[in-house]
């Protein structure tokens, strides 16, 4: 089955589906000893020899990975750390295939992490118009009122810009509450920073949700499969707001 190679390329693990339109267009992609600089180009991965660098992919489409990762607390979102503290890579030894964070999970913070080798999907993801809402239980200091809720709900201005509506609730009272926000944005420790914002910093941050996909009861340190119906989910969720 023909396909287009920077497809291809992005489904075997090499690099983004936009990532690798530029290696193409570099010229450092050939298909069965010629160099293809064209983008759109169709090849059969199962049976054209296609390379990077001189150096062969697989010649078989292969079944992208998914997996739902419950990243502890004091853990990079990154497969290396350059000041040498633990990393997502050291969870990893038992899985045969590069995999990649979508998105970002704070040092601090703890919970669900989507790792996969689909650039594709990474990238819709991580877009800024993705719109997929991601979900977090927040344990604060001090109990909000009703009026706070509601500016959590509404936004607030960070940094001179206002964050989107919010979903918030209170799911456990006390004097240490625990907040849960869905937020459909990525910035940086974003919910942290709303938090404080309203004067009630985080002191426990889990993100339960990304999506479709829901944390659960999954130990902490652990990952699982996703299951076909979470992927479709997923995807479902990203041409959706495509297609808006």
């Amino acid at each position: 089955m023909s396909e287009r190679l920077q497809k291809v390329l992005a489904h075997a693990g090499i690099a983004s589906r936009r990532a690798a339109e530029k290696l193409i267009v570099a010229g450092r992609v050939t298909v069965n000893g010629t160099v293809v600089a064209e983008l759109g180009t169709k090849v059969d991965p199962a049976r054209d020899a296609i390379k990077l660098d001189g150096k062969r992919i697989a010649g078989a489409p292969k079944r992208p990975t998914y997996l739902a990762f419950h990243k502890p607390r004091g853990v990079v979102t990154t497969l290396a750390d350059p000041e040498g503290r633990p990393s997502v890579r050291d969870y990893l030894a038992g899985v045969p295939v590069r995999v990649y964070p979508v998105g970002r999970l704070d040092f601090d913070s703890e919970g669900l992490l989507i790792l996969t080798d689909d650039g594709t999907l990474a990238r819709d993801l991580m877009h800024p118009s993705s719109g997929v809402e991601k979900t977090y239980r927040a344990k604060v200091r001090g109990f909000p009122d009703p009026q706070t809720l509601d500016r959590l709900t509404r936004g607030i201005h960070i940094d001179g810009r206002r964050t989107g509506p919010a979903n918030v609730r209170v799911v456990k009272a006390g004097d240490n509450p625990w907040i849960e926000i869905g937020i459909m944005e990525g910035r940086n420790r974003q919910v942290r920073r709303m938090l404080q914002a309203v004067g009630h910093p985080v002191q426990k941050l889990r993100r339960i949700r990304y999506g479709g996909v829901e944390l659960g009861r999954q130990p902490i340190g652990t990952l699982r499969p996703l299951r076909p119906a979470e992927v479709e989910r997923l995807k479902r969720a990203v041409r959706g707001k495509r297609s808006t």
